[in-house]
């Protein structure tokens, strides 16, 4: 980033501008800066806002003591972090009164120096020397004096500084079982009961696992830190899931899978609005097989049902085996099929109880809104996971231990870019999804809402400014990121801002084709060159990157960055952990993308690991760079323990398989963080996801007793694997 590109971004910033506008309206003026650079300019900025903040507040505060000397000037100016600031601060602040101002206003204060000065001194002997009223004997002389040298290092700047470099560049996190310890709680942390790693190369997932135990009262430690990277981990599969591809308009029946209590369902037409639910129990105890069946058929030909969207929660794979046997009479019989796809439940609780799906679906009980949801995900989750407090939706590594402002902000950028990415149809949004709009708050959100449902559809971008409240900096900011389908101008269905639109006319009149038979064109636009128009405008606003981008908005107005839908095809008659054998090769979805690999559902209700090493035959330094969340991908099974529910996978479909696993001996190792999976009914395995959104560390299950070592195999996979927690 050169400098004048930060000065200009900072000044679109400091005038209101939102990221999502600046990155796609403003190329001209930043040189192009994309949103994750300008995101992380933002972010930088605002540190550093807040440092300025913090220092003059510091300088004020002891300049108001009378003790700011030039040199105390000096080094709070140079202060670069907000750390070291306080560092500085640390001996001025007003505080509550302490152990060694107590031990000073009892005299100690020149023992305290002397002992300090000459360690040659004999501490006992001196401290006689200085008994009195409040001082009883040498004891208590000498533990004044501590309190005092124990004070004075914490407040000397320097001091603290070189300490916490030192610690975090050679220290060693170590770490043990408290005694006490519940033991069954203590089970899913036994990899950590001897452990000890350097704390400079410990990745993030293990210093948040260990955590995870400290606050479980399992292990015994105190340190803090490796939370940017969990954010970051954590906002990365967000946007994946949020960008997954959209099954479309199409009428969609939504179950939300359960045993005792039913299993939930409700039809959506292509808007999402409902039309009809029902509680089925086709499990036990009930057993309504056949009767359930029937009422879904009736279901899927009352509204002609397109999708099958099934929640991936407790009694997922068994709903799915109803839904695929009725499905499979539906094609006997000759009708058509509707397509079938296993959705993520995350966060479908949290929304069913929330006070918008109340205000949404006022006279719907709360456990058919689950339904209701999980229909309405599959047509288009972006729209209906913004309804959703982004840390529910439960794709993170260890999100519970992170500090929660830091991810709250996090999630809000990821949110606020997907969505704009994507772009928002102005006459279908709901509230929430119209707030996270560039230049939208949550009460213009619902004046636009009340607006569309009072003087009826838009039918042009202008209409906007009839919104009240809605001034020309809001409209600015939002008005090219919303979408008008069928309405006056054809330009207000893409991407195209409308103060761009003359540029779309002098497009034209080079082209001498009117837009209708321009749009989609791509011959046409072909033969268009974006810097030969920018010259001949001769407007600053609009150089050669908007002019692209005009031009790529034409051939394909308002074109969805997310890709197409497709569903995974699980294997028939694997069902559970034990189906699994070593060589079988399995369609799947990638449920979360850690740090150290991806977890893939294959249908079993537990999460393979595919380890970071088994994703490429080359380097991977990130998992990111390979999978995403929400991907089908096919991978190859290569190790089963079925006692300690945990499948090994490899995307590397020429990897060798290891036997399967029965129950075995007890085994130690330090990487309990990278082990196993994600159990589908909700028991969180090995830093992975939790389907009801609650998080948990560490391993989960008790260990087999009393068999013997068995021969660990060889090899690059087979190290990789018992990295991964096979073989160790």
């Amino acid at each position: 980033m050169g400098e004048n590109q930060v000065a200009a971004a900072i000044a679109l910033l400091d005038e209101g501008s939102t990221v999502p506008f600046i990155a796609r309206y403003r190329k001209e003026v930043t040189g192009s800066l994309d949103d994750a650079q300008l995101r992380q300019l933002e972010e930088r900025l605002g540190y550093l806002r807040e440092l300025d903040d913090r220092r003059a507040a510091v300088i004020a505060s002891i300049e108001e003591q009378g003790k700011l000397t030039p040199q105390l000037r000096e080094a709070l100016l140079a202060a670069e972090t907000k750390a070291r600031v306080e560092d500085i601060y640390l001996p001025y602040k007003v505080k509550r009164r302490t152990k060694a101002q107590i031990a000073r206003e009892n005299g100690l204060a020149p023992l305290a120096e002397r002992l300090l000065a000459d360690p040659t001194l004999v501490p006992e002997e001196l401290a006689g020397e200085f008994l009195g009223e409040n001082v009883a004997d040498a004891a208590a002389a000498l533990e004044g004096a501590r309190h005092i040298l124990v004070e004075r290092a914490a407040e000397d700047a320097e001091l603290v500084g070189t300490v916490r470099e030192k610690f975090w560049a050679d220290s060693t996190l170590r770490t043990g079982v408290r005694e006490g310890a519940d033991p069954q709680k203590a089970q899913k942390f036994r990899d950590y009961f001897e452990f000890s790693e350097p704390l400079e190369h410990m990745p993030s997932h293990r210093v948040l696992a260990v955590l995870r135990g400290e606050k479980e009262e399992v292990l015994s430690l105190q340190f803090d830190g490796a939370e940017d990277d969990a954010v970051h981990v954590f906002a990365t599969n967000l946007k994946d899931l949020l960008l997954a591809a959209p099954a479309g308009t199409r009428p969609t029946l939504g179950l939300d899978p359960g045993f005792r209590n039913g299993v939930k369902t409700a039809v959506v037409d292509g808007t999402g609005k409902v039309l009809d639910t029902l509680i089925i129990y086709p499990h036990q105890p009930q057993n309504q097989w056949d009767k359930s069946k029937a009422l879904l058929a009736a279901m899927i030909a009352r509204h002609d049902v397109e999708l099958v969207a099934i929640g991936n929660g407790t009694a997922s794979r068994e709903t799915d085996a109803l839904t695929t046997e009725l499905l499979g009479e539906i094609k006997k019989a000759g009708a058509r099929v509707p397509a079938k796809a296993i959705v993520s439940e995350a966060g479908a609780s949290i929304y069913s109880a929330s006070e918008y799906a109340s205000q949404e679906l006022p006279d719907m009980d709360v456990s058919l809104r689950g339904a209701v949801s999980i229909a309405r995900r599959l047509q288009d989750p972006l729209a209906e996971l913004v309804k959703i407090d982004p840390k529910s939706i439960g794709v993170g590594q260890y999100q519970h231990d992170v500090s929660q402002a830091s991810l709250a902000k996090s999630l809000d950028a990821v949110v606020e870019d997907a969505v704009n990415a994507v772009g928002v149809d102005l006459n279908t949004a709901s509230a929430p999804l119209l707030a996270r709009v560039s230049g939208v708050t949550e009460n213009l959100a619902a004046a636009i809402v009340a607006h569309r449902d009072g003087a009826g559809a838009f039918r042009s971008r202008k209409g906007l400014l009839d919104v009240p409240r809605l001034g020309p900096k809001a409209f600015e900011q939002c008005a090219g990121f919303l979408r008008i389908r069928g309405g006056d101008d054809p330009l207000d269905a893409s991407g195209v801002h409308p103060e761009a639109y003359p540029v779309v006319r002098k497009i034209l009149d080079r082209s001498g084709l009117a837009l209708a038979e321009l749009i989609g064109n791509g011959a046409a636009l072909a033969k268009l060159r974006p810097g030969d128009i920018a010259a001949e405008l001769d407007d600053e606003r609009f150089g050669v990157p908007t002019v692209t981008d005009i031009l790529a908005e034409l051939e394909k107005p308002g074109r969805d960055p997310r890709p197409a839908f497709a569903t995974a095809t699980f294997a028939a008659g694997v069902e559970k952990v034990s189906d699994l054998k070593p060589g079988m090769v399995l369609e799947g979805v990638v449920t979360n993308v850690a740090a150290f690999g991806a977890f893939i559902d294959v249908g079993v209700h537990q999460d393979g690991l595919v380890h970071v090493s088994a994703m490429s035959d080359r380097y991977v330094s990130d998992p990111h760079e390979v999978v995403k969340s929400g991907q089908v991908v096919k991978v190859k099974v290569v190790d089963v323990d079925v006692e300690r529910q945990r499948i090994g996978l490899s995307l590397r479909l020429n990897d060798d398989a290891t036997k399967e696993r029965g129950p075995r001996g007890d085994r130690g190792g330090a990487r309990g963080a990278e082990r196993g999976g994600q159990n589908r009914g909700g028991q969180q395995r090995g830093g992975g996801q939790n389907r009801g959104g609650q998080q948990r560390g560490g391993q989960q299950g008790q260990r087999g007793q009393g068999r013997g070592r068995e021969q660990a195999p060889s090899g690059s996979m087979a190290d990789a694997l018992r990295q991964a927690g096979f073989g160790n």
